[in-house]
């Protein structure tokens, strides 16, 4: 598979003057709830109403959705508002049962995304298919299984694909449900430009305040769309409350995002800056985070010599670790002197570290 412009054609064929809004509940849990949602969805910049059928849920026992059943007040939301429908499949059934309603849009969900038996057989049931399919990125933070689930439906002859960044399980806790791992999707972008990339910013935040922060990090980045889990009545949602906005929500996060439009020559230079400038921001919060769990480290090694009476410095390790960081600098395009300037940095605070803990 090799980047070509028409891997876009399907989402440039809406003609749309603003990003792609898929929107919907997590759920979809009664025919009244699902028609309710379309409706105030049509009022907004959606064009594609989501709603979950199956829901694969982590442990047995909570709401796992209602079933076939519900495509048919997909098909009906469809029939009312004018607006496309996507659900998402897990197997060759779904597929099957999705194609029946005439689902517009299916999405390969993260658990899936990680089996590549599962999603051989999914894309063999939509062989040749004009539908378009979304792949969601798989739980773990692993580019090539994700590329690889798209290239699986290439190879089927599903032309009409795109890409759903819903970040990447840790076991750490953060501010986020799953954690974005920016610099993945920013990867997938660089290899294939025209793959048309969507944010699903619920799913990253398991929580409604931080998703406008979320949806305009992805636009800066020149994400083509965002799938955002909405209800009209969120609190009580039976699945995926925390995360779930209203649509009058929604549409007041489409008016307040901005985005960029490149109209001439240095609105082009402007664009195409600020999404590197993005991409900057999102590797120096990494480099951030990642210093502050190298310290805690430094901090625990602090206390193993305090209670062992051992001294702080060590000149073989820290010979060690210069002479390896230099090579390394070295295979990635950076000079001595800079690996010089920054590892004695952070030698010097590794060692500022031990001695409060060793002093305490």
């Amino acid at each position: 598979m090799e980047n070509n412009k028409n891997l876009r054609s399907w989402l440039d064929a809406f003609g749309l003057d603003h990003p792609l809004v898929i929107a919907g509940p997590c759920s979809a849990e009664t025919e009244e709830q699902v028609l309710k949602i379309a409706h105030q969805l049509k009022e907004t910049d959606t064009t594609v109403l989501r709603a979950g059928i199956w829901k694969p849920r982590t442990r047995p026992g909570n709401f796992e959705g209602v079933g076939a059943l519900g495509l048919k007040w997909l098909q009906k939301a469809k029939e009312e508002t004018g607006l496309l429908t996507t659900t998402e499949v897990a197997n060759a059934n779904h597929v099957d049962l999705a194609l029946k309603h005439d689902v517009d849009i299916l999405w390969i969900g993260a658990r899936t995304t990680v089996s590549p038996f599962i999603v051989q057989e999914i894309a063999e049931a939509l062989k040749g298919t004009d539908k378009t399919v979304l792949i969601k990125n798989p739980v773990n933070p692993d580019l090539s299984l994700w590329l690889g689930a798209v290239e699986r439906f290439y190879t089927a002859n599903v032309k009409n694909l795109g890409v759903i960044h819903r970040g990447f399980s840790t076991y750490e806790k953060t501010k986020y449900r799953n954690n974005p791992e920016w610099q993945i999707p920013i990867d997938l972008q660089s290899r294939f430009p025209d793959l048309p990339l969507i944010l699903d910013p619920s799913h990253i935040a398991g929580r409604r305040d931080i998703i406008f922060d979320l949806c305009q990090t992805a636009l800066d980045l020149n994400y083509d769309g965002l799938m955002v889990e909405t209800h009209f009545d969120p609190d009580n949602a039976w699945s995926d409350a925390n995360q779930q906005i209203t649509p009058k929500t929604l549409d007041q996060i489409t008016v307040d995002l901005r985005i960029r439009k490149a109209e001439d020559d240095t609105a082009v230079y402007k664009n195409e800056l600020n999404t590197l400038r993005t991409q900057i921001d999102v590797i120096d919060n990494k480099l951030v985070e990642m210093m502050g769990k190298r310290m805690k480290i430094a901090d625990s090694i602090g206390s193993l010599k305090k209670r062992n009476n051992v001294a702080i410095l060590q000149n073989k390790r820290w010979n060690e670790i210069l002479g390896k960081m230099i090579l390394e600098g070295e295979e990635n395009q950076l000079s001595e002197e800079f690996m010089l300037r920054i590892y004695k940095a952070i030698h010097q605070e590794s060692i500022n570290h031990q001695k409060r803990v060793i002093s305490s």
